[in-house]
């Protein structure tokens, strides 16, 4: 609810702050500069998308995880989109995300944000739980095995 909240207030300046410039340069220069901006986004969206993908599958064929490679195109596709968006704040924060010092500022918010996050989230449950879980880990070694039945999903269903 919270993103939510924020994509529509963020909607709503941008478009505040569109109609406020267009007032002040014109219609004719405003779409100039949408357009404009919306062709750049297009443009982009198209061409970093197959480089990264291209460089994500050399690294994936050289053994390597191409996070770096991921995260780089989601920034540069996610720019690009902002870009086709019309208004200018959408246009500032597009940009920011196709500059490379922006870029990894973001890349080292967003994982502080994500560490904080996971950090709170492993704190609550181990403190209340873990006696229960070697507990009960206990009370299931002594218990023996399961007994049940299996199912693959790979040989087809005989019929019963």
């Amino acid at each position: 609810m919270p993103i939510l909240l924020f994509i529509s207030l963020f909607t709503l300046l941008d478009f505040v702050v569109l109609f406020s410039i267009g007032s002040q340069i014109g219609l004719l220069t405003t779409l100039i500069l949408v357009l404009g901006t919306g062709f750049a986004g297009l443009h982009l969206i198209r061409k970093e998308g197959v480089s990264t993908f291209a460089r994500a599958r050399q690294r994936m064929q050289a053994g390597e995880i191409p996070s770096s490679e991921l995260l780089t195109g989601a920034a540069l596709i996610f720019g690009g989109a902002l870009l086709m968006a019309p208004g200018f704040l959408s246009d500032a924060l597009g940009l920011a995300c196709l500059l490379p010092t922006a870029r990894q500022w973001m890349f080292k918010a967003l994982t502080w944000l994500g560490l904080k996050k996971v950090a709170a989230q492993q704190q609550a449950p181990h403190a209340s739980t873990s006696r229960t879980n070697d507990d009960h880990h206990q009370h299931s070694q002594e218990e023996g095995p399961i007994e049940g039945d299996f199912i693959s999903h790979d040989e087809p269903q005989r019929r019963r």
